[in-house]
């Protein structure tokens, strides 16, 4: 649940603060009547991206059992790829994206109706589709599947209630702070859901080893117990992997990690240009 819940919040809040930047846009411009046009758009975008969940969801439970495994192996490594996209390109392109959405609409209230519907619509099918994708992929893991439901509902629900106290000025969030925390837990997620890709490929057979384990900790790591279902269902960390699961959690999470939590370097001055000579008297 917990897991489902991060997701929620932190795509539900970027598609929030898309949506508050193009109301706040069209107030401050005085053109309220365009509002409706946004929210067409913004409606058109959930529906797709819960059609979406939807299909996925249909499409898995509709294929044999070796089919299905494979199913949600491509699945949980695309959401792997996805959200490590997203978690770096937030953090580059958070600061540009308010500038970036007011000029995209400015452009779209020229181009008339149609064009703000479609700008809205872009704006957050992204973050939906994402959003999708990364459930089902989270879904896979789980022993139920209300847990999930319930927490990315939850986490949708909060961002919706942080995005509105941002945007009424009733709430101050550092967000760089908020991306870089969540960052870090959602690539700490995005390991668990490649190392249940890897654990599906091999459970449908296209790649071996399922039966050799790295390490086997059940007798230590108690399966009913609290903190099992927080490591199982947050980073599905599980008391037997196979050497093949052990070796794509860490060949992920290791470089990722790293990766994120270096500073750019800063860019080095430019050096003075060299005087030119004197013309010889």
């Amino acid at each position: 649940m917990f897991a489902s819940y991060l997701i929620g919040l932190r795509e539900g809040l970027e598609a929030t603060l898309v949506v508050s930047i193009l109301v706040a846009f069209l107030v401050k411009s005085d053109r309220r009547e365009r509002l409706p046009l946004v929210w067409a758009g913004v409606g058109v975008a959930v529906a797709l991206s819960v059609g979406f969940g939807a299909l996925l969801t249909f499409t898995a439970a509709h294929l044999g059992q070796q089919q299905q495994e494979l199913f949600d192996a491509v699945t949980s490594l695309a959401a792997t790829v996805f959200v490590t996209f997203m978690v770096f390109w937030m953090r580059t392109a958070a600061r540009k994206m308010s500038g970036e959405l007011r000029q995209k609409m400015g452009e779209a209230l020229e181009l008339g109706a149609t064009a703000v519907v479609v700008v809205a619509f872009l704006s957050v099918a992204r973050e939906g589709l994402e959003t999708a994708l990364l459930w089902f992929a989270a879904v896979q893991g789980a022993t139920s599947s209300a847990s999930p439901l319930i927490g990315i509902t939850l986490g949708l629900l909060t961002a919706v209630a942080l995005g509105w106290g941002l945007y009424r000025s009733a709430l101050r969030i550092n967000l760089t702070k908020f991306f870089t925390w969540t960052g870090l837990l959602l690539i700490l997620v995005a390991a668990g859901i490649f190392k249940y890709g890897v654990h599906d490929l091999q459970e449908s057979g296209l790649v071996p080893g399922l039966n050799t384990y790295a390490f086997d900790i059940s007798g230590v790591l108690d399966p009913s117990a609290w903190y099992s279902t927080l490591l199982s269902g947050m980073f599905n960390i599980t008391p037997q992997p196979s050497v093949l699961e052990a070796a794509a959690w860490v060949v992920y999470l290791v470089p990722v990690l790293i990766l994120f939590l270096r500073r750019p370097s800063a860019k080095a001055p430019a050096s003075p240009a060299p005087k030119s000579a004197q013309p010889a008297s």
